[in-house]
């Protein structure tokens, strides 16, 4: 028999699911699978479900939320044997929709009852783990922005997105990585290890999550048409094309801001104020297993 845990945010896109244990009970029949449900409550709660659940063996642990609560989930599995499902219910879903694990519940499930996995990397910021992207620029302000609103949405996202590009002012950083020190005043500075932020939208198209690569893409002080033309640029997922932006393929990276003495960064499209003006980044190749098509 197969055990299953599920970790569900019932919260998780504004609310607007119905995942519970009677539900989840009709894609899961009892003959063949054991399942468990637990339901977080507020932020960094789905941690502690998901040490406990670990405690007893479970085949796999579902994250059911968006891309904070699978972070969340994801974190304690890393360097397992413990599978991950997702079952995508959040509002951007950016690794979900990478990996191409859909949100009707019908058929996420069904990609879990099939239970073919595979590994992908992980990224890793101080001792903080992201599976899709983090960011220290102007991408960390809006997400700070976009928490303060009532409902995340796409909407809420490019409206913080605007907000933030008039209030962020570039910070000043020094970069080491691919035996190169760069100083620079960064507006946009952001690690990738997915090809989707959330939303359809991306800034690292052609990232990876099994290449044991992670992609960097470094936007220094703009004035106000750049601005606009990168925003352009970002919503046609062509930032590329986009000649302020610098983009590099890298293992491990050290980043110091000199006039901070702590930094606000967003991890995985969650935000957090870090107690430190030092970042180590690097990558765990291999370092998931995820259940996929």
């Amino acid at each position: 028999m197969v055990y299953i845990h599920f970790i569900v945010n019932p919260i998780s896109g504004n609310g607007n699911h119905n995942i519970g244990k009677t539900e989840l009970e009709k894609y899961f029949s009892k003959e063949k699978f054991k399942i468990e449900v637990d339901y977080s409550n507020h932020k960094k709660h789905a941690i502690t479900l998901t040490k406990k659940a670990i405690e007893n063996n479970p085949n796999c642990i579902v994250a059911c939320g968006g891309d904070g609560t699978i972070n969340e989930v994801a974190s304690c599995l890393i360097n397992t044997k413990i599978k991950l499902g997702i079952i995508p219910v959040g509002s951007g879903n950016g690794l979900a929709s990478n990996l191409n694990i859909p949100k009707e519940i019908k058929k996420a499930t069904e990609i879990i009852r099939n239970g073919n996995s595979q590994t992908i990397d992980v990224g890793q910021v101080n001792e903080h783990y992201f599976f899709s992207n983090m960011g220290i620029g102007i991408d960390a302000h809006i997400i700070k922005k976009y928490e303060t609103y009532k409902k995340r949405t796409l909407i809420a996202y490019i409206k913080a997105s605007v907000t933030s590009s008039f209030q962020f002012k570039p910070i000043q950083t020094v970069l080491a990585f691919n035996n190169q020190i760069i100083n620079t005043n960064s507006f946009l500075l952001f690690i990738s290890n997915s090809n989707e932020m959330g939303y359809g939208m991306s800034l690292t198209p052609k990232a990876s999550l099994q290449d044991g690569w992670l992609d960097l893409v470094v936007v220094s002080k703009l004035n106000f048409i750049n601005k606009l033309i990168l925003g352009m640029y970002v919503l046609s997922n062509k930032v590329e094309k986009f000649k302020n932006a610098q983009h590099s393929l890298i293992q491990k990276m050290s980043i110091k801001i000199p006039n901070k003495i702590n930094t606000d960064i967003q991890i995985d499209g969650e935000y957090y104020n870090i107690k430190t003006n030092k970042i180590d980044v690097s990558i765990i190749k291999n370092g998931l297993e995820i259940i996929m098509q």
